[in-house]
């Protein structure tokens, strides 16, 4: 999950079957198949909701001024409905995902799978510490599965075992 972090300059590109603006409530809903890019990392949901907050810069803010990603800055981000965030060759699923922006987290709540090669880890609540690196997996039972890699690698001079070992790659 630390896709969002290591893309945090990267624009935030949404898609989606509708939109509906609440100027004054700060609040822009997404729904229908939402997909959301930030550099490599994306997500994929149901329902997205985007909170933001005005970026003044000492000036008055009119009622004209661009929506979200314009003169505005995202304070925390809610998705919900089949929740799938892929970041290179790991997967996150679950229910639903907050991403509070001001805290630099992500917390994926109802069943949670966590995917990366071979290796499985569920759960109930996934909450990630961006700045940190930190992440904790808890509300619940955890199970994981973990694969070891090969205990001796392949003899380049066996060629048996170098040509299945090039057939893995």
């Amino acid at each position: 999950m630390q896709g969002f972090s290591q893309n945090r300059d990267e624009p935030v590109k949404i898609r989606a079957a509708s939109l509906e603006l609440r100027e004054k409530d700060k609040m822009a809903t997404f729904t229908g198949d939402v997909h959301v890019l930030q550099g490599d990392t994306e997500m994929h949901c149901k329902v997205l909701v985007v909170f933001y907050e005005e970026e003044t810069g000492g000036r008055a803010v009119k009622a004209a001024d661009p929506g979200p990603g314009g003169d505005r800055q995202i304070s925390r981000i809610e998705a919900k409905g089949n929740v799938v965030v892929v970041q290179k060759d790991q997967n996150a699923t679950g229910d639903r995902a907050t991403f509070n922006m001001r805290e630099n987290t992500v917390t994926l709540v109802g069943n949670v799978v966590v995917t990366r090669g071979t290796d499985v880890l569920r759960g109930q609540r996934l909450t990630v510490d961006l700045t940190s690196g930190v992440s904790k997996m808890d509300g619940g039972r955890v199970d994981g599965i973990f694969q070891a890699g090969p205990r001796n690698p392949p003899d380049p001079r066996n060629p048996v075992e170098k040509s299945s070992s090039a057939e893995k790659r």
